[in-house]
């Protein structure tokens, strides 16, 4: 299971749908070679339910997929984005002598060889060229990996603009905010510290500080 944030004491992890949802889409894109999205705002907990699925396939001995996770800087070039497959793919960073097509085909042949999952962290920072190049890639008849988008604010807004890749989304799962009314019976499971508390105190700090998101739900629980 991945830390909680900010090393946590005490926490536990709360089996939201969202949570237990995101690693049935992640088991879905990795059994049907398929595409995935999921995005949430920052806080709302995406980033920490996708790693403990991740965690979960890695762990499963029945599991045959290898899992290549990449996080590429804000507008990358297609350039960019075949040199960091290709080193993640074969341990080793292309030569500069090679052109993208050259990397571009090389990548199909790498990606022929056995099942892989791609995850492709904040995915909101790609641009269209760069969506197009890895729904080429993943579209090709030779190749065998499935392929997971994580993103946060404006993600969907940013993949769901280009229509060849939105066509064939396979799962897509939206993390938002606690409900308002779940969030006193919530806190209570996700530390010790709010053992005993009544509800309206809980739904006071929510309106006040966290606002529905697990990540200032922990750092209020570090300060209390």
């Amino acid at each position: 299971m991945p830390t909680h944030f900010a090393n946590l004491s005490g926490a536990c992890t709360l089996p939201t749908h969202e949570f237990q949802t995101a690693a049935r889409i992640v088991n879905d894109v990795v059994r049907c070679q398929a595409t995935g999205v999921i995005h949430g705002n920052a806080g709302t907990g995406k980033t920490f339910a996708v790693q403990s699925a991740l965690e979960g396939l890695e762990t499963d001995p029945t599991n045959r997929v290898s899992v290549y996770s990449l996080t590429f800087p804000s507008r990358p070039s297609m350039r960019m984005i075949t040199d960091l497959l290709v080193q993640a793919l074969t341990g080793s960073v292309p030569s500069r002598t090679r052109s993208r097509f050259y990397l571009t085909a090389m990548l199909v042949d790498l990606l022929t060889a056995q099942p892989r999952l791609l995850v492709v962290d904040e995915a909101q920072r790609l641009n269209g060229d760069c969506i197009e190049l890895l729904r080429h890639l993943h579209d090709h008849p030779d190749t065998r990996f499935a392929l997971l988008y994580v993103g946060g604010n404006g993600c969907w807004e940013v993949l769901s603009r280009e229509p060849m890749l939105r066509s064939r989304v396979f799962r897509r799962l939206p993390f938002t905010e606690l409900p308002r009314d779940q969030v006193p019976a919530l806190m209570r499971c996700f530390h010790p510290v709010y053992a005993g508390v009544d509800d309206d105190l809980l739904w006071e700090i929510d309106d006040s500080f966290a606002h529905g998101t697990l990540r200032d739900w922990a750092c209020f629980t570090h300060t209390a």
